[in-house]
């Protein structure tokens, strides 16, 4: 995939990357818009079946570069880290979960006293100033990720914003404020024709976090503790202040309780790509490099061609 989106660049046609959140520095798929095309790996645990094989898409098989017969002598140290990286995992999601459950609590409680009047008058200033009407069809939406909870911690790449969009409203949110007000930026954007990223909230993929409107070169961003934006904002809309929350002694308690119960599913997440390390460090020697940079050169030549 690596090597596909290098020989893409080259070509000068846009790539999109998806990294995977086990492993931030590997890649779980390429998008390729201008031929709308994308290579993804397609193991568990996001599997993908071709819809229409042949005809439209197909498998790249690379189980053909294993040394079969090497590598099932090592069939038990095989099933060992198997076996301790997805408990890992399972550790992780508990603790995870019961983090979020925790977390809610806090979350919902603050919202309560949320001056929605005051945010909603600030939005309809926003959308007047910054989202004029283009003309022609409603835009599209396409869904993506920013970034994750990772064994090296929270991973958000603000990077791929900055390069989209130098204009960039940062929303202070620490209490999940910003929902509702970039649902309705969202809309007023795709009413007026055009076009927008919407990045979901991994916990919540219902949620918008941040939206991009790439053809505006407009973003709207929440930033908070373990999310900082970090450039230098056109604006920023401090949602912190528009709520009073209550009883902060119960606060602290429950955002420690949080913090805790996370950095609890981060070691479990770091011990799942240890063992998962391991596993791989077992097949290494029985896989044939040269030829998965072969079949790689050859892919990429495929691609290459829809090109033209």
């Amino acid at each position: 995939m690596r090597e596909i989106g290098r020989c893409m660049e080259a070509a000068g046609t846009p790539v999109e990357y998806l990294w995977c959140s086990g492993d931030p520095d590997s890649l779980d798929g390429v998008v390729l818009p201008a031929i709308r095309c994308a290579v993804v790996d397609g193991t568990a645990p996001h599997v993908v079946e071709p819809q229409y094989p042949a005809a439209v898409d197909r498998y790249v098989d690379l189980g053909r570069f294993y040394d079969l017969t090497a590598a099932k002598a090592a069939a038990e140290e095989v099933k060992e880290h198997t076996h301790a990286y997805k408990a890992a995992y399972q550790r992780a999601y508990r603790n995870l979960k019961a983090a979020r459950q925790v977390e809610l609590d806090t979350i919902t409680a603050v919202q309560e006293t949320f001056d929605v009047s005051k945010a909603e008058r600030r939005t309809a200033g926003i959308i007047t100033r910054e989202l004029r009407r283009r003309g022609g069809e409603t835009g599209k939406t396409t869904r993506r990720f920013l970034g994750s909870l990772t064994h090296k911690g929270y991973i958000w790449r603000f990077d791929s914003v900055d390069t989209l969009c130098p204009k960039v409203y940062e929303l202070a949110d620490s209490w999940e404020l910003a929902g509702k007000i970039l649902a309705q930026l969202h809309k007023a954007a795709e009413v007026n024709g055009w076009d927008t990223i919407a990045c979901m909230a991994p916990e919540d993929p219902r949620r918008m976090e941040h939206l991009l409107i790439p053809g505006l070169g407009l973003a709207f961003v929440t930033s908070r503790a373990d999310m900082e934006y970090g450039g230098k904002p056109y604006r920023r809309i401090r949602l912190d202040a528009m709520a009073e929350p209550k009883n902060r002694a119960r606060l602290r308690f429950q955002l420690r309780m949080t913090a805790l119960l996370r950095e609890e599913g981060m070691v479990a997440l770091r011990e799942a790509k240890t063992n998962h390390d391991a596993l791989e460090a077992v097949y290494n020697p029985y896989v044939d490099f040269d030829g998965v940079r072969a079949l790689a050169a050859l892919e990429a030549g495929r691609l290459l061609s829809y090109l033209s």
